[in-house]
């Protein structure tokens, strides 16, 4: 438990025990610091909209969940020294029912390792973002000298984010020397700063200093409760650090490992599309058996089957752009042969809900065939134009 989320309980780390002290001593998040530290984590991949991610040191996996859900992210990796947190949390990473009924659009594989994060391993190589949020502290100096030759100068990945406490506002705190009893070190701005900024130069990056956790009014002096550095690459050029051999090093054991459903897998492809190739022809169908109905009130039963001067994109209920509007104009209008209702492919992939899987005709077609009834060029879906469950008013 972080000292900054405890409420009446204050943990010190030099006498090794628990004090009971007054609530209104007792410095408050809103939201938890450890949920502010995510919430930058999140901004950053909104702005760069990073493809690959990793975050060291994942213990429990929840910056991994909350990240899971990006559209640009699609490879998650988390490693952390402690083997039973990532057997124990793995689950977490799987997908959702609802993840298969409307899959992502790009694939997404998600990894837990176990290891150490001075350790190299080639299957981190070629990261846009790294994440290490609360973790350095946690190392021995060994440890701490190893790092950046690790993260920095062999991964090299394009941004890493390093979190860590801030000591100057430990003060604020009742009867805390360190946050917790892992802690090897915690550091001031000027240790943090002085620190960060030689392993940029070092290895060809930029630097910007920021934080999260606001100091009480009274105390701005002290800084932010966690301080963050962001580290961006300055040159595309990768330091000759390691050889070929070392670039194919696999010493992290694979914990979890799972794909989520997207559509760039053939299957669940044309699951979607015929899900919306069947909602879509439904509401054509439905839209045209209500047209026949009020036409007929209109003008008598003698209006013919094969009417197809209608606007199907207006009776639909959508809104389209002027733009839709245009497309779905200019592609053939659906109509009737006897009791049969014809849609042709071309209309469906008009509509926006289709045209946006950018799908030719003749993939779409080839995707369907199987699963709906085409014309007999294969050139539109065939379908009754009227069905038992159908609601008609004339025979009430």
């Amino acid at each position: 438990m972080e000292m900054e989320e405890k409420n009446i309980l204050c943990n010190s780390v030099v006498a090794h025990n628990f004090e009971e002290v007054c609530p209104e001593k007792v410095i408050k998040f809103k939201p938890p610091l450890y949920k502010q530290r995510y919430q930058f984590v999140r901004d950053l991949v909104d702005r760069h909209r990073p493809k690959k991610v990793a975050d060291l040191g994942c213990g429990d996996t929840e910056l991994l969940r909350l990240l899971k859900i990006y559209p640009c992210i699609q490879l998650l990796v988390g490693v952390d020294i402690d083997v039973e947190k990532l057997q124990s949390n793995g689950h977490h990473l799987s997908p959702y029912l609802g993840e298969f009924v409307k899959p992502r659009d790009l694939d997404l594989t998600v990894t837990l390792y176990h290891g150490s994060v001075v350790e190299r391993d080639s299957r981190l190589l070629g990261f846009d973002l790294i994440t290490c949020i609360e973790l350095i502290e946690h190392l021995d100096s060994d440890d701490l000298a190893r790092f950046p030759e690790v993260v920095f100068g062999y991964l090299s990945p394009a941004m890493i984010v390093i979190s860590t406490p801030n000591s100057e506002f430990n003060p604020l705190f009742p009867t805390v020397t360190l946050r917790d009893a892992d802690h090897k070190f915690e550091w001031s701005r000027v240790e943090f700063q002085t620190w960060a900024l030689q392993v940029a130069n070092c290895y060809n990056y930029s630097v910007e200093f920021t934080g999260v956790g606001e100091p009480p009014v009274g105390a701005e002096h002290v800084g932010y409760c966690t301080q963050i550095g962001v580290f961006r690459k300055t040159s595309g050029k990768a330091l000759e650090s390691c050889s070929s051999e070392q670039h194919d090093q696999h010493v992290y054991k694979a914990v979890y490992t799972t794909t989520y459903p997207s559509l760039q897998q053939e299957k669940m492809l044309k699951f979607v599309l015929v899900g919306e190739v069947l909602i879509q022809v439904d509401h054509l169908r439905l839209c045209h058996g209500r047209m026949l109905r009020e036409r007929k009130k209109e003008v008598g039963p003698k209006l013919p089957t094969t009417d197809t001067s209608w606007n199907p994109h207006l009776l639909l209920g959508s809104v389209f752009t002027e733009a839709e509007k245009t497309r779905i104009e200019g592609s053939p209008k659906p109509f009737c042969e006897g009791d049969k209702f014809f849609v042709p492919l071309q209309r469906l992939l008009a509509y926006p809900k289709l045209h946006r899987f950018h799908v030719g005709e003749e993939r779409l077609r080839a995707l369907i065939a199987d699963s709906v009834c085409l014309s007999s060029d294969g050139s539109a879906v065939v379908v009754d134009l009227h069905n038992s469950w159908d609601y008609r008013p004339e025979e009430n």
